[in-house]
């Protein structure tokens, strides 16, 4: 089974009050897909991450993709196989910028 790691060259940091505005949004049912949440910075490209994408990013920590999907679907209140399929399509997506790897 892959694990995902997080590029450890890869700097990153969360915006603490966006991050509890797209929180309280998120109680209230507004859309909070645009709303960035944290930052990644690696060879000079600059990344926002929405609160999703902010929640896989740290669970890139050695966890298989079921591993992260079963935490998030918890968090989050979505059907099971939309969250699979924006997990995977963001997953390949920092995979391609260096952000992350796959471990066996």
């Amino acid at each position: 089974m892959k694990r995902i790691q997080r590029n450890p060259d890869v700097m990153w940091r969360e915006e603490d009050e966006a991050k509890a505005q797209a929180y309280e949004g998120l109680e209230q049912g507004a859309d909070v897909e645009d709303m960035g949440t944290s930052l990644l910075f690696s060879d000079g490209m600059m990344v926002s991450l929405n609160i999703l994408g902010t929640e896989v990013w740290k669970l890139c920590d050695g966890r298989s993709v079921d591993e992260i999907l079963s935490e998030l679907i918890l968090q989050f209140d979505v059907e099971a196989d939309v969250l699979k399929a924006d997990v995977m399509s963001f997953l390949s997506e920092l995979a391609e910028k260096g952000f992350i790897r796959y471990e066996e």
